[in-house]
This record gives structure tokens, sequence and C-alpha cells, in this order.
């Protein structure tokens, strides 16, 4: 038998879809092609998975250069019988002194099995003709991802010429281990001109065995051994799976490696769901992403800000604290909701945060069908401050599954009801209806007044306290509150025993010095102590040398930080006057419309509490009071503050006497 060799398709009697069509048939999706990528061949892993398995599903994303040894056998192997170069851009990909790949493997599925040809792809094993034959079929896999099967063009769009090489091992039916390897390009439609005459080409071709009428993969012992010249992973012995090869990709200007990393924050953000563990499972995905055989990370959503808010609104959902959404009329069950609330940071927007509109502030729903692979972020409505952000999921029943799926775009990137007849669209507009509802209670209950209220929202209210640090909602952007001999707002403010805090960027301007609070500066020309001791330099007829009292030196604004997944207030003070003193702690609340501050929580409430006192080297120091001594060192008191409150943050210097 000769070896592989191109096959394009010409227009037959009936006709044919043109290769342009089916490359159209994403649409114009909002995502770049890397993100889809992820998004569609996960999806198409997961839906691939071995059935009443325990194993994970690995999903690797490789890039990688053709090395000098495998790069002759490429130029020689794909160029038989292929098209001239203006019909087939492969031509010139493989005439370059390099030729870049990426790889999308999994392992743990069942790989591309069943029949090798349409027409006889009449029984429920037809995943080698839906992936490589077919296009537009209805999903086969209860609950999967997929519905219509477009998604696959992704691989044909990334390509710059349009060609991908598919290695695959699965089951026969009498259970034996089958390796197939075959190529597909999906270009243009064109006409060409031989002796015959002229002839038009759909622009889809196929690189495999032309024996026979109908162009077939490579099957078996020559499918390995044209792998291993192509320089492609073997599979292990008992192992089944996927790899599909994405010649010349198109990294959108990005370097390899950089598009590596962003594939690993991709990654998370889209498939988390299949990330984590849960009480009573495992991990459903494993995922890894190389650079030229250097691994890049995908980081973790637990360690990973905003997505540990995800995870927990995630877990929140699946547990008893969620919430059933349903629709009245028609009576159906929609789904589940999960909803947390945090004092946050503001984020440092990254290109996959940016991609799915999530820049400094989160306060989207994940929604998900019961596949448990992200829809989309769904946006509500922005809480008034920077340092607050929410997060929910959404997943739906199991029995409105298909509901959910047919309200996708090829791209399974939204749920769009107008797609819909009813009473479908009814569903997905109450379950938007829904979650809106839900949203409008938690930002109710956090000071933010609903349409008609009277109550005052807490970003408005605080522009009436004199600097508070807000534990909940509604806090605009701090701006330190002067401190007694400063004048002016974020500069050091030196004192005693005074409170720093922040306070709405509309707050007014601070209040003149008064002398009965300002402590920090002077002398003590007594020589005499608070206890009646002479002070150290000083006799008891009278001082010999004065010495200056302790006091607090406030470095810059209050802000918030996060510290093992929980947002923590931070005020960093110095210490100017040498020798050991001992700080202590002095934490109190406000709330809204209440007046005064409470110190005592009542039933139930809870405290602003300190963390600890972290020194330069950040070791934090948990006892309060802490012996600290004064000089140049920069000091961090890490509170944890009360939700729904605005908190007043205190520190408090003395001398450490000698006894």
């Amino acid at each position: 038998m000769r070896g592989p060799r191109w096959f394009s398709q010409p227009y037959p009697p009936e006709g044919a879809s043109a290769a342009e069509g089916i490359r159209n048939q994403l649409g114009r999706p909002e995502l770049d092609l890397l993100t889809i990528l992820v998004r569609e061949s996960a999806q198409n892993s997961w839906d691939a998975r071995l059935p009443q398995s325990t194993v994970p599903v690995d999903y690797r994303i490789d890039i990688r250069t053709v090395g000098p040894a495998h790069a002759p056998a490429w130029r020689d192997l794909l160029s038989e019988g292929a098209p001239k170069s203006e019909d087939f851009p492969l031509r010139d990909t493989l005439n370059r002194s390099s030729i870049p790949v990426l790889a999308v493997s999994d392992r743990g599925t069942r790989g591309l099995g069943g029949p090798t040809r349409a027409d006889n792809a009449v029984g429920p094993e037809r995943d080698f003709v839906s992936f490589i034959r077919n296009i537009g079929e209805p999903r086969d896999t209860e609950l999967g991802g997929g519905t219509y099967g477009f998604g696959k063009g992704i691989f044909y769009l990334l390509s710059k010429p349009g060609t991908v090489l598919v290695h695959s091992r699965c089951r026969t039916a009498q259970g034996a281990y089958e390796t197939r390897l075959i190529g597909c390009s999906l270009w243009k439609s064109y006409v060409a001109t031989d002796q015959v005459g002229s002839r038009r080409y759909t622009g889809r071709h196929w690189w495999g065995d032309t024996s026979g009428e109908v162009v077939e993969p490579l099957i078996g012992e020559e499918a390995e051994i044209v792998a291993q010249r192509l320089g492609l992973q073997a599979f292990g012995a008992y192992e089944t799976g996927t790899t599909v090869i994405v010649i010349d990709p198109n990294l959108d200007e990005l370097e390899p490696a950089e598009a590596a990393d962003y594939l690993g924050e991709t990654i998370a953000w889209h498939l988390w769901p299949k990330m984590i563990s849960t009480a009573d499972k495992a991990p459903a995905m494993r995922f890894s992403v190389t650079c030229d055989g250097v691994h890049h990370p995908v980081p973790d959503p637990r360690d990973t800000r905003p997505l540990n808010m995800f995870v927990t609104a995630y877990e929140v959902m699946a547990g008893p604290d969620g919430s059933d959404l349903d629709c009245l009329r028609p009576k159906r069950h929609l789904g589940r909701l999960g909803l947390v609330k945090r004092i946050m940071p503001p984020l440092e927007p990254s290109r996959a945060s940016r991609m799915l509109d999530i820049e400094d502030l989160v306060h989207h729903i994940c929604l998900m069908r019961p596949a448990e692979l992200v829809v989309t972020y769904h946006p509500g409505p922005k809480p008034p401050s920077t340092n607050q952000g929410y997060a929910g999921v959404f997943r739906a029943a199991e029995a409105m599954d298909d509901v959910y799926a047919r309200a996708e775009p090829p791209t399974h990137d939204a749920w769009n009801p107008q797609s819909l007849d009813r009473p479908d669209s009814t569903f997905v507009l109450t379950t938007f209806r829904r979650i809106g509802e839900a949203l409008e209670r938690l930002l109710s209950l956090s000071g933010i007044a609903r349409p008609g209220a009277s109550n005052v929202a807490l970003g408005a209210a605080s522009s009436l306290f004199s600097g508070l640090v807000g534990g909940a909602w509604g806090i605009g952007g701090a701006t330190a509150y002067s401190k007694p001999g400063t004048t002016t707002p974020g500069a050091d403010k030196s004192d005693g025993s005074e409170r720093t805090s922040i306070r709405s960027t509309r707050s007014r301007p601070a209040p003149p010095l008064r002398s009965s609070e300002s402590v920090g500066g002077g002398y003590s020309t007594d020589g005499i102590g608070e206890d009646g001791r002479p002070l150290s330099g000083a006799s008891d007829n009278g001082p010999e040398v004065p010495r200056r009292r302790p006091r607090v030196q406030y470095l810059g604004d209050p802000y918030y930080d996060d510290r093992d997944d929980t947002a923590v207030l931070v005020q960093e003070f110095r210490l100017p006057v040498p020798g050991p003193q001992r700080v202590r702690i002095d934490l109190a609340v406000t709330l809204p419309g209440a007046g005064g501050r409470e110190t005592d929580p009542p039933i139930g409430a809870t405290m602003p509490t300190l963390v600890g006192w972290e020194d330069e080297t950040g070791h934090l120091h948990a006892s309060d009071p802490q012996i600290v001594e004064g000089g140049d060192s920069v000091w961090r008191a890490v509170v944890l503050p009360a939700p729904d409150t605005m908190t007043e943050i205190g520190i408090k210097v003395e001398v450490v006497r000698n006894t």
C-alpha cells in the first residue's frame, strides 16, 4: 500500500457544504480564538470521558516547534498529494525553516472510535465520524456540554493554514485497542484544472489512506509508525484518548511562552469547576500547559482572586445555604444559586479576566449547566465601592438542561432567551429575573437602598461620619483621615493614642487640630512618669535629660489586603521614639444611622478583631498587647473587619517600664 497522501473533496452532483460556510458556523464570537479553543476542546474531552471511571480526565496543551529530527518527515509526508499553494496554504507552512504546532490532548477519554465512514455510522458509537466527517450533529451525551458540534471548527480557525492532525486511540467493538491517525484541512473552495478539465472543490481535505474509494485514517501499526516519524507522543498499551495537533497556530501576536501563560489562566477562569475537589469527590479533570517542554502554571482557583469567591459561591450553591430558583407560571424548578459577598482590595485585571469584562471589581454570577462547564459570567449591579465585591454561581437543574443548551450559541458562551419559543424562553428570562431578585436582597441587606426606600446607602452615609473603615458595602474610595499634627490626607500621621480610619472620597475636610488630642512630638519636662516614678535619666531632684514620650506615626492610609483568602484591613505605622514600647489595638464599630461607636457587640453580632502585628520580615505576632522596639522599622496592624459595619482602628502605645 502506498503511503498517506491528501484527498481533496470535489463537489458531488448533489452538492455539499463549502469550507467557508463551515468555518463561519462559529459566527463572530466575542471571545478570542485561544479562549474558545480552551472552552470547546475541554468540553469535547469532558463529553468523551470514560463511563463509570473514577480517574480524572487528563487535559493538556503543548506549544512547541517541530524539532529538526522530525521536520523532514513532516515535509515529506504532509506534502504528498497536496493541492497548489494558493489553494492549500499548508505547503507554504511546511517550506518554512520552522514548523510551530499546538497540541491539545486528553487521556482517560474513549478516543475517536466507531465506524470511520459516515454512511456506516448508524449506531450510537460514532465519535470518529462526528469529529472528522460530519458537521452539526446533535449531541449524543446526556447532560454533556456540547450541542451541535460546531465548536470543533475552532481547531481549523486557530490554524493559519486551516490544518490539523488527529491522533487517537480507542477500543474497537471487539474490545481491542486501535490507534488512528488522520489529517484534516478546512480552507476555501476553489476551481482546479487538470488534464480532464476544470473542477470545483469544496475546500475540505483529508490526509490518510487513499487506496479505497474514501480516504481512511491510518490504523494500527501503520498509524503508530507514521506517528513516530512525525514525533507524536505514543499512547500507552492500555491508554485511550485523542490528540489534536493544530499546525502553525495563531497565537494572537503573543510569544509562545506568553500564550502558554495566557492559556493556563484561561483554563482556570473557564474550567475551575472541574479543578476543585469537594467533600465527596476529587477533581474531575487535571490540567497542564507546556511550551517547548517547560511547564507553565495553571492557577489553583481556591488560591486565586477572585476565582476563590466563585469556588465559595459554588460550595454555598451545592450546600444547605443555597437557594432554589423556580418559575411559578408555568411551574418549573430552574436550578440552584449560591452567593457570597466580601470586602476585597481592587482586582488587578489580567488578559483572561478582561476577556470576560471583569476588571477591578467582581459583581458577577457564573452560569453553568449540569455538566458544570462555565457558560459565562453574568454581570449584576455594581457595588458603589471598589473595596467590595460579590460572586455567585447558578447551576441549572438537570431536568432543564435541554432548555438552557438550546439557548446557547455555537460557542456555548451565553443564554439567549430570544432564540427560544415559549415556554422555554420564559424559563430563561425568569432565571435572570430570579437572580436579579436575589442580588437585590443581598445588596439591600448590606446597606444599599432599594428603589423608593428611605434608608441611606452606606456609600452616601459614610460622608456623615468623621472617618471610618467600611466593613461591608458602600464605602467609597479610601482617603486617609488626617491625624492631628498633619494637614493633608495621605500624609504621615502621628499621635500617642489616636484612631486611624478610612472615609469616603466624598468626606469633609479634616477638622482642625485639637490640642487635647495631640500627645506626640512633646517632651516630659517633669521627669516623672504616670506611675509617679522617675523616668530614665531623671533624678529625685528634678529632670536631667528630657525624654520624648512614645507615640505612633501612622504611615499612609489604611488599605484592604488579602491574607489566606481573607480580606483584611492593614494600617502601617512606625514608633519613632527609640526603645521598647507596648502597643495595643483599640477597635470599634459604627452602624449606619445609629450614631456613636460600639466597643461591645450586641448578642450574636461580630466585632472587628486583630489578626496580629506584622513586622518588616512579614512575621505575624498574634499577641495583644505586643512589645515593639521603636525606631525606623515599619509595622502593620492587621485587622479583620466586622461585616455590615464601619470599623474604627486605633493604636495605643506606652513605654515599657523597667521594674
